[in-house]
């Protein structure tokens, strides 16, 4: 980020320029920034469509190993190179916060480009998982939003151990959504029916502990 913050310094940069210059680990950082937001107990709502969108378009990204797809039109747009510079200094200070949690582990998870695609499609799971419409629901983005940022700092500092968090997370926060979208979805239809096997999956996941 800060090598890309001097690359721009005094003059316009388009935004073609910019995402060669950041790369795809910059845009992981990036994509992990976004999903902070759904950290808090209760996500305003549209907000998961807002932020949502260029997470998935990230994500996309690294499973096809290329830049995210834009119009010629916006790539070819040109930026103010001071609000590129603030942007990305921001960018640098919050990625600074999490650098001593990561290191380089378990390189054979970041090892090769099919590998990175896999841990790509997984990324995209989790980002569909954190769009779900649960604005209201306490903590409902909270659970994918956890395993995006996971998965998006393991694959920029190569740590493989962060990555394996990141697929642990996205598999609870596919059973959470999916659940509270079941829910959600029965209950209009039959509310005590869909009260009684809410009761019941909740007995068994307690009883499985």
């Amino acid at each position: 980020m800060e090598a890309t913050r001097q690359a721009v310094t005094g003059h316009r940069v388009t935004l073609r320029e910019l995402l060669s210059l950041v790369g795809e680990q910059g845009l992981l950082v990036f994509c992990a920034i976004l999903a902070m937001p759904f950290l808090l107990p209760v996500s305003i709502p549209l907000m998961s469509t807002a932020l949502g969108l260029p997470m998935l378009l990230i994500a996309v990204a690294v499973v096809l190993n290329r830049v995210p797809w834009l119009p010629a039109r916006l790539l070819d747009h040109s930026l103010p190179a001071d609000a590129v510079q603030h942007v990305l200094e921001r960018a640098a200070r919050s990625a600074a916060r999490f650098e001593h949690l990561v290191r380089p582990r378990l390189l054979v998870l970041t090892a090769t480009p099919v590998v990175n695609s896999v841990n790509g499609i997984v990324l995209v799971i989790a980002v569909i998982a954190l769009m779900a419409p649960l604005p209201f629901v306490p903590f409902g983005n909270t659970v994918p939003a956890v395993g995006v940022i996971l998965l998006c700092l393991g694959m920029a500092e190569r740590d493989g151990a962060m990555i394996v968090c990141g697929y642990a997370m996205t598999l609870v926060a596919s059973i959470v959504v999916g659940t509270l979208l079941w829910f959600a979805t029965t209950v209009g239809n039959d509310p005590q029916g869909a009260w009684d096997g809410l009761s019941t999956f909740v007995r068994r996941l307690t009883d499985a502990f």
